[in-house]
């Protein structure tokens, strides 16, 4: 098996250089263009495996490119990785809904972007159980199809939202969920209700799952995770 390709799309010379250097020692093969405009061109080119994506870009900026790149055929399966500066958190909360995977705040450790890099790899590689099949992930046991949530063989009663909540965040361990999107995918698009409700409905779940209840992590301004112990 080959190098994974990963296409670094930054104006920062400097960042994108050391990201170069760190990620080619850690056994990728990567490349880097200054401009969103450089960044579409050159997926259309060759597809990479991975991007790692800046926000804030000359010309076309690192939301259109994500959206552009999430919203085609061709290359929405291609896993993106934010860079941010410290403290956009509205901003990293917008290129999540836009289908980005993951995101890092600058300035980051060059050792954080390859681990982030290797997570969201990892994660695309692993086959996304079905809607329908029985779930086994850490100590719990989660039954679609009869409702059902055992953790270590004791049966945990939750509501349907909970259940739901529970399955939604746990099907992908170690993705990031904004609050926004998992009204829309628990509840659909028009239910209504608001994003902090999210927050008790998660208060009450962890409560719910007791020992179990640490597997859900809050990503502080962002919204929330399954553990990814992998």
């Amino acid at each position: 098996m080959g190098r994974n390709r990963i296409l670094i799309v930054e104006d920062d010379k400097d960042i994108r250089e050391l990201m170069e250097y760190n990620l080619s020692r850690d056994g990728f093969e990567p490349s880097g263009v200054e401009s969103g405009e450089e960044g579409l061109e050159a997926v259309s080119r060759e597809t990479p495996d991975l991007i790692v994506l800046d926000l804030m870009l000359p010309g076309i900026d690192g939301f259109e490119v994500c959206r552009r790149l999430k919203g085609s055929e061709k290359t929405t399966h291609v896993p993106i990785v934010i860079v941010s500066a410290k403290g956009e958190e509205a901003d990293i909360v917008i290129g999540l809904e836009l289908g980005a995977d993951d995101y890092i705040t600058k300035p980051f450790s060059p050792k954080v972007l390859v681990a982030r890099v290797r997570a969201v790899l990892r994660r695309r590689a692993r086959q996304i159980p079905k809607q329908e099949d029985v779930l086994e992930v850490l100590d719990l046991a989660i039954h679609p199809g009869r409702r059902e949530v055992v953790y270590r063989d004791e049966r945990i009663e939750l509501t349907n939202t909970e259940f739901n909540l529970l399955h939604l965040l746990a099907r992908r361990p170690g993705w990031v969920f904004t609050r926004y999107q998992i009204v829309d995918r628990v509840h659909g698009e028009h239910y209504p209700v608001t994003e902090r409700s999210v927050d008790v409905q998660i208060v009450g779940l962890r409560r719910k799952l007791g020992g179990a209840g640490e597997y859900i992590e809050t990503v502080r301004g962002v919204g929330y995770r399954f553990r990814d112990d992998d």
